[in-house]
């Protein structure tokens, strides 16, 4: 999967130098363990050519050298070879002491130095081989659901970590800091989601009072009342009651985009704005817009708007759309897909008008329409049009070889490559990290011929800055920093699955010296197996249908998930596990297993959970790490809460059991193991809840611990009163 050529804001290969050589002169330690700096450390730079990102990797090795504790002088020189290697691709040399990054762009040279860094930073440079190296995956992004203002909101805005981080999506600091983790990770796309962006962004001449000034949030309180197709995201009573967080005109907003743009482009990272439709929040009743499909002022609107967005940032790589959540499914020359190229295709082919050699990429999501509509409405889109799939649905965490796109990966023409959109509405609040599951995830996606790229996030939540620990830090960690190991695991085997375990525990060596990398290594790959093994055992497939860390749906499906619900739940398609009904069926007719049984993936969440945990007390004491004392609180939750799920499963299948025989000992079976739930559930919540606050989420509700407690012990309730044949059918 080797990374396709990447193209300029003109459409034109990026023109470099053959070779373009930058020295990088460090005395630097060779035991290289962290301490604090102050040693005789000389760093070096000379260049012919400006490159911001190997400007960037050469202040990443300043930055590890500067932690030595023995000096030694260490050369390394960095140069381009366009014509040797591609995009994204280096190759590092080593002779006589000095180490050689080739880049085949600025961006590949900059992978390279990152891993210079990285190697002084691990105290492993005496390891660090010759060799080539190129991308997997070409394209590894982020998906950001983004709450510019309560005028123009996100998908994600009923809730709270989308209101809260409003004021940060307007900081050049939050993004800074965003954009160089992404880069460090390896990421190289951020698509940006909002329901309807451009008043927020744009002032489009025919339609100059639609551009918003100033960023706004409103006072009114969220709740779970909120359409979960977004058609109410903005309510009468928000306008009536906005407080106005930063002073700006749109010149202003205009220029602090470009600049987040231009910081991106700094790092290797293009940028995509992604819509639902037909949303109208910010612009309704101006000018006559409305939602209407039909209404020709509102297509004239939204394709001016598309024009002037390119037009206004040069650096914006394309745009992403959907067919969907606000569209009437109209006849004749008003379909969905029709009314998408008059306002988009057609925006799209007004720039290439004017700018012939720019690169627009259109990603036409799968989603709510059908394919050969698309291509039959969309063949004379002027640039590469690609697909985007809902690879595992809402959950990353569940099969890391979903089953979901086969049929669509092979219906794709030759010529068309898909996305795709990797949800993670499972984890939002532990440091998850398991490099076996994430490689096999990343091994397993489909090849060069029909991958474009993938981009992860979630719905419900926002990968802004975190605001739900009990001890915060000041400002904010990010979200990307606190869970720093997720993101790297991701990032890093997405474009090298093959990097080994070893380096992985090494950096937790480095970042966590005062306890044992390899204890910790396994207890966080032991906790983290165990989400996607729930997941793919009580299968929800949207995300307002499961959310594992608290067992909840939102409160329009069925809230808690009781042991009744988990007696008639279906498991994962492509998992081969059995649901519980089946399991009974087949025992109690003496049948054989066709699957993995549910007391076999009990068993397994028993052995994670007390394999993780086994390790955890091995560990010794955090001390005044604060950091890795929430990195093992978090580990502890989750095998708290894959005991809780291991006793629910059994639970539910001796009710299922008694169901059917009405034997009382397997009725009592089943209440001890409901109880036994509890305990761990117990458990789970106080480690949880010490270190996370409540917190409303946008598709399924607020989530509280401590409260959902007494739903659990409901559960015990429900099953002592059980009677014989009182089971549903279905979850």
């Amino acid at each position: 999967m080797n990374g396709d050529c990447m193209k300029d804001t003109t459409g034109d290969r990026k023109c470099v130098p053959t070779w373009m050589v930058v020295v990088f002169v460090a005395s630097c330690g060779l035991r290289l363990m962290p301490s604090p700096a102050g040693g005789a450390t000389r760093v070096t730079l000379s260049t012919s050519q400006e490159a911001p990102q190997i400007e960037f990797a050469f202040a990443e090795i300043q930055k590890a050298a500067d932690l030595a504790t023995e000096t030694s002088s260490l050369v390394v020189e960095a140069a381009l070879d366009s014509a040797g290697l591609k995009p994204q691709c280096y190759r590092i040399e080593r002779a006589e002491g000095k180490i050689r990054v080739v880049g085949g762009d600025a961006d590949g040279a900059m992978y390279g130095g990152l891993d210079v860094a990285e190697a002084i930073r691990l105290g492993t440079l005496a390891g660090l081989q010759s060799k080539e190296h190129s991308p997997y995956v070409a394209r590894r992004g982020i998906k950001f659901n983004i709450p510019l203002d309560a005028r123009t909101p996100s998908y994600s805005d009923a809730g709270d970590a989308a209101q809260q981080n409003i004021p940060e999506m307007w900081s050049m600091d939050f993004w800074r800091e965003f954009l160089d983790e992404m880069a460090r990770d390896r990421f190289n796309v951020l698509t940006l989601w909002n329901l309807h962006p451009f008043p927020s962004l744009v002032k489009v001449p025919e339609y100059p009072e639609v551009a918003l000034a100033d960023v706004m949030r409103t006072t009114v309180t969220f709740d779970s009342s909120y359409s979960l197709s977004a058609k109410d995201m903005v309510r009468k009573t928000h306008l009536a009651h906005l407080e106005t967080l930063k002073k700006m005109t749109i010149e202003e907003k205009i220029t602090f985009w470009r600049q987040v743009m231009q910081y991106a482009h700094d790092r290797g990272i293009e940028v995509y704005l992604f819509t639902w439709n037909i949303f109208v929040w910010g612009a309704e009743g101006k000018y006559g817009i409305t939602s209407n499909q039909s209404h020709p002022t509102t297509i004239d609107y939204f394709r001016k708007s598309v024009r002037e967005t390119l037009l206004t940032y040069p650096l914006l790589a394309g745009f992403g759309v959907t067919a969907g959540e606000n569209m009437q499914s109209l006849k004749g020359e008003f379909t969905n897909e029709k009314w998408l190229w008059k306002t988009y295709g057609e925006g799209i082919r007004d720039v290439k008008k004017l700018q012939p050699n720019r690169s627009i990429r259109l990603i036409h999501r799968l989603h709510q329409t059908d394919l050969k509509v698309i291509l039959d409405d969309w063949k004379d889109y002027p640039d590469t049009f690609d697909f985007s799939y809902k690879y595992s649905v809402a959950h990353m965490y569940s099969l890391p070889t979903p089953p979901f796109a086969k049929s669509t990966l092979a219906a794709l023409p030759s010529n068309r490559r898909t996305w795709l959109t990797v949800r993670n509405d499972d984890i939002y609040s532990f440091r998850w990290g398991d490099p076996e599951y994430a490689r096999a995830y990343v091994l397993g996606m489909p090849g060069p011929d029909k991958l474009a790229g993938y981009y992860m996030g979630p719905d419900g939540y926002i990968w802004g800055r975190e605001f739900l620990s009990t001890e915060p830090d000041s400002p904010r960690q990010l979200v990307m920093k606190k869970q720093r190991y997720s993101f790297m695991l991701w990032g890093r085997l997405s474009y090298d699955p093959h990097l080994p375990d070893a380096l992985f525990a090494r950096t937790l060596a480095v970042r966590f010296p005062g306890t044992s990398a390899e204890k910790l290594f396994i207890a966080s790959s032991e906790a983290s197996k165990i989400i996607p093994q729930i997941t793919r055992f009580f299968w929800g497939d949207i995300d307002l249908k499961w959310f594992p860390e608290a067992c909840l749906s939102h409160p329009s499906q069925k809230g808690f998930y009781t042991v009744k619900h988990f007696l008639a739940g279906e498991t994962m398609p492509g998992s081969g596990i059995m649901n519980i009904r089946s399991f009974r069926d087949r025992l109690l007719d003496s049948q054989p297993m066709d699957g993995i049984t549910p007391p076999e993936v009990a068993q397994a969440l028993k052995d994670h959970a007390q394999t993780a945990l086994r390790f955890i007390a091995e560990l010794p004491a955090a001390g005044a790490d604060k950091e890795l004392r929430l990195t093992i609180g978090d580990l502890r939750a989750m095998a708290y809460l894959g005991d809780y799920y291991a006793e629910k499963i059994m639970g539910a299948t001796e009710l299922a059991l008694f169901d059917k025989t009405g034997k009382p000992e397997q009725q009592a079976a089943a209440v001890e193991h409901l109880v036994t739930a509890l305990e761990h559930w117990k458990k789970y919540a106080a480690v949880a809840t010490s270190q996370y606050r409540p917190q409303l989420l946008t598709r399924v509700g607020y989530v509280d611990l401590n409260q959902l407690t007494t739903k659990v012990e409901e559960d015990i309730a429900m099953a002592r009163d059980w009677r014989k044949d009182a089971a549903p059918t279905t979850k």
